[in-house]
């Protein structure tokens, strides 16, 4: 397969009649396929960020659907905005659903979450909202990391101004070692540094849910985090990895990296890379399609 291969665009509507931008990396017809890879990005970013991403993915005989989260990227919705607190993991369950439709019988689908997405994906696995084949976690917001004062406003800021949108606090200079991508990423029309009550209490309160119940986790899960990561606080994936059956969830973490692994400096990202290829290719043998 062409590593030039274009990907699709489309979209999706929600039931309340806003908009999901969609991105599809297929494989060439006839080509063996491993599985569907399903990405869900983070907070502030969009899924077109993730295309050097799902070519490798492709190379290794995976196809690719991505989408922009409500509020973020090309989607419906004011930017950081929430209009439930299920409306992630519905959205989520919307696009597994529509995913696995157009997949053929038997065909594994891979969660694939990196930040405020990995919560949103291993949420997803922890509440079993739909059967996934495995999941795969990126620097995953598994804690929060808020002080007294923090915790203290979002007890009580949701509850009376639950859409209201300020600064998400992210210094994007912690994004990378690669100059390139900080000054991408800041350049990026599509990015933005909002976030509303809602989402906060979403992220705070869904990460200690999701550690709460790693001990009974059964989805084979690769759980990567970055050791010098600035803008999740680790802790949350060591809590989840010291907690979780070993023959499950395979932990490993990227000590000198920043936050986004796949977007680290070169010689810093490929180890993730192979890493996430290994596992993959590991546990899901090729089929014809």
């Amino acid at each position: 397969m062409s590593e030039l291969a274009a990907s699709t665009l489309c979209t999706f509507t929600a039931a309340d009649g806003e908009n999901l931008a969609i991105q599809d990396w297929p494989l060439e017809p006839g080509e063996p396929c491993r599985g569907t890879v399903l990405l869900v990005h983070g907070l502030g970013e969009h899924v077109g960020r993730y295309d050097h991403v799902a070519r490798r993915l492709n190379a290794w005989g995976f196809a690719v659907r991505g989408y922009d989260q409500y509020g973020h990227g090309e989607s419906g919705g004011p930017r950081g905005g929430l209009t439930s607190d299920t409306r992630l993991l519905d959205d989520l369950a919307d696009m597994v659903d529509a995913t696995r439709a157009r997949m053929p019988a038997g065909q594994p689908l891979v969660l694939l979450g990196h930040s405020m997405g990995g919560l949103v994906a291993a949420r997803f696995v922890s509440l079993n909202v739909r059967p996934v084949d495995a999941l795969v976690l990126s620097s995953p917001a598994l804690d929060a990391g808020l002080n007294a004062v923090q915790k203290l406003l979002l007890a009580t800021l949701p509850r009376i101004a639950p859409n209201l949108r300020v600064g998400n606090g992210l210094d994007a200079q912690y994004l990378s070692h690669d100059p390139a991508v900080v000054a991408a990423y800041l350049a990026d029309p599509l990015c933005h540094d909002r976030i509303s009550a809602r989402l906060a209490r979403f992220i705070a309160e869904g990460g200690a849910a999701t550690v709460a119940r790693a001990a009974q986790w059964s989805v084979p899960t690769l759980l990567i985090w970055a050791g010098s990561d600035r803008l999740v606080n680790p802790a949350g994936s060591r809590a989840f990895a010291a907690a979780a059956p070993k023959a499950v969830v395979q932990p490993h973490c990227f000590e000198p990296l920043y936050h986004e692994l796949f977007n680290e400096s070169p010689e810093l990202a490929e180890p993730v890379l192979e890493r996430l290829q290994q596992w993959l290719v590991q546990g899901h043998p090729p089929k014809k399609i």
